[in-house]
């Protein structure tokens, strides 16, 4: 049996670049032994599974290539840019499915937007220390203590002073993986203020060995954490922000990650982080 794996790159800056997912569409019969096999096939850091759902517009399930995650930010831009592109959502205001829950995603076009939930931060300043060692650096090259921030995953968060420290990082991927897996992190989410395009709010690099990923060029689930760090703990204080990824990776993916936020008062409530892509193109796997 084959199955069609359309591998859309999402978070595409212009349309160049992004971070390229699986999508599997009917996924309804495949097993969840059968799933974790198509995607560690696919070998991408993400493949998203496209079911049906009594209780959302669609159901969505995510893997890596070894174990399977509550969400994937652009995995889902992913999955509706390709559903919008197949005419398949009859409404720009749909929803997902996933194993812990609903969010409503909405569609523009090729543009998706994807809900979070309203942060929660957690300090480790303790742990600084280990932090920089894993990923090579020194406190002078630091803009922040680093901090967990969760909208749905947490993600470590580290700031530092400008690009060229940014693509200095040689990451220690046995320490990042063993730090995410005490502090139960996707993974280190390094960012600074100082970014390659104009109008942009951080350019930023992801760390995530503890899912079998080395690095990857566009993370929307961390994407939304920052843009709520910056809000409340940077004083960067605006409704929609725009973050940079990818353009500091040993071989370049430019991304651009588009975050709006939700707020009563001053308080982050909810938000949304969007962006678009583009199918590179469709294979076949055996199973």
């Amino acid at each position: 049996m084959k199955v069609s794996v359309a591998i859309v790159n999402a978070f595409v800056d212009g349309s160049n670049g992004g971070n390229p997912a699986g999508v599997v569409l009917d996924a309804d019969d495949l097993t969840a032994g059968q799933k974790q096999g198509i995607a560690r096939q696919v070998g991408l850091s993400e493949t998203a599974f496209v079911s049906r759902s009594k209780v959302a517009g669609f159901k969505l399930e995510f893997f890596t290539p070894t174990r399977q995650i509550a969400h994937c930010g652009h995995a889902t831009i992913a999955t509706f840019s390709y559903l919008s592109q197949q005419g398949l959502v009859p409404e720009p205001n749909t929803s997902k499915e996933t194993i812990d829950g609903i969010r409503a995603i909405q569609v523009s076009g090729d543009f998706a937007y994807m809900e979070q939930l309203g942060p929660g931060y957690t300090q480790i300043a303790d742990q600084t220390d280990a932090v920089l060692q894993a990923l090579g650096l020194d406190k002078d090259s630091t803009i922040t203590e680093p901090m967990i921030a969760n909208t749905g995953n947490s993600f470590l968060l580290v700031g530092v002073k400008d690009l060229q420290t940014l693509r200095s990082i040689n990451p220690g991927q046995r320490r990042i993986e063993k730090l995410s897996e005490t502090f139960d992190l996707i993974g280190f989410y390094v960012f600074t203020l100082e970014t390659s395009q104009t109008g942009r709010d951080a350019s930023t690099r992801m760390f995530a060995p503890r899912y079998g990923i080395a690095e990857e060029s566009a993370t929307g689930m961390a994407a939304g954490p920052l843009a709520c760090y910056l809000h409340d703990h940077l004083g960067i204080v605006k409704d929609a922000y725009q973050i940079e990824q990818g353009y500091c990776m040993p071989q370049p993916s430019p991304s651009c990650i588009h975050v709006s936020l939700e707020k009563e008062g001053t308080n982050i409530t909810s938000l949304s982080a969007g962006g678009t892509g583009v199918v590179s193109r469709v294979i076949q796997i055996e199973i």
